[in-house]
């Protein structure tokens, strides 16, 4: 791009504390954005000069607006947020940043606060606001399990339900399952442990573990829920792509009255042995068009965790 072609702008900000947390760190979120948008980006005084293509500065501009005013509602804005909030205005333009990250779902006990970084995670929790059962269908790294622990805990809380359920299939234990060692619980513990770590993410160690021993919360595999009716729960059923077809249908049917359940998983990823029919995926076929029943798809974008995972996810979706 030759210099004439180049657009310059030069932003100020009248709020030098917004602006430093705006900037971050020796400048650290602005290099972040710049380097995001393709712009050159310099901060002097309580100014910061764009330069780039039109539509580049246009963008990179927009996000620095919105996240200051975020910054100045008392969201502290990190590094992360500055990827994330470029990300949706990237595919959205007429996105607001902070009708999203203002959204908080739950505060921890370590007062950190849980929100959507992207569009899909917050249509992901209005579904789950406005329907019984929920469908969270994407790659990992996407919040989908997360996001509903979450939602549970603060369901919990407010009294909303009585208790939790948190479960998984044990698929990987297979035929194996009688040949490790412990009792049945010790044997299962394992394909848990993904469903313990959120929840200890998010209420005290010492405090789940006093809330599960009362019942409140309860983690098993998918296999225990056979013959139960659960009502006043939140209920979680994690990686149900390993759900057989007849597990699903009996998972489903296990919700009572003012009761909810989610149900995350993806599809591209089913260890059942070949020729099993995945419950998640008939799922999707057969209840798509059922009122009450929310279907929501994450996509590589929706990826929170290391940038390097969207990238992996992007090549395996090439492959296949």
């Amino acid at each position: 791009m030759t210099e004439a072609a180049a657009q310059v702008e030069r932003l100020s900000f009248d709020d030098s504390e917004a602006l430093r947390a705006l900037l971050g760190a020796r400048d650290a979120n602005l290099r972040l954005l710049a380097s995001a948008a393709g712009v050159s980006a310099r901060a002097r005084g309580k100014e910061i000069t764009l330069s780039g293509a039109p539509e580049d500065v246009g963008l990179a501009r927009l996000a620095l607006g919105q996240l200051y005013e975020l910054i100045q509602q008392g969201y502290p804005v990190f590094e992360m947020d500055v990827e994330f909030a470029y990300r949706i205005l990237a595919a959205d333009q007429s996105a607001q940043i902070k009708d999203i990250f203002l959204d908080q779902v739950y505060l921890t006990g370590k007062n950190r606060v849980i929100s959507p970084k992207t569009l899909t995670q917050k249509a992901y929790l209005e579904a789950m606001r406005n329907h019984d059962i929920v469908f969270g269908i994407g790659p990992a790294g996407t919040g989908k399990t997360y996001l509903a622990m979450a939602m549970a805990v603060d369901n919990l809380l407010k009294g909303n339900v009585d208790r939790i359920v948190l479960a998984r299939p044990a698929v990987e234990a297979g035929e194996k399952l009688g040949f490790l060692p412990g009792d049945l619980a010790e044997k299962v513990n394992p394909y848990l442990r993904p469903l313990y770590d959120a929840l200890h993410d998010m209420i005290d160690f010492d405090k789940a573990g006093r809330l599960m021993a009362k019942g409140v919360i309860e983690v098993a595999p998918l296999a225990f829920m056979r013959g139960r009716t659960l009502n006043s729960a939140f209920v979680i059923l994690d990686e149900a792509q390993n759900a057989t077809s007849e597990q699903m249908k009996m998972f489903l049917t296990r919700l009572g009255f003012d009761s909810r359940a989610v149900i995350t998983g993806d599809v591209t990823q089913v260890d059942l042995p070949g020729g099993t029919v995945s419950g998640l995926v008939e799922a999707r076929r057969l209840l798509a068009d059922i009122k009450g029943i929310a279907f929501v798809n994450f996509g590589e974008a929706d990826v929170v965790r290391h940038h390097l995972v969207r990238q992996i996810i992007k090549a395996y979706e090439r492959k296949e």
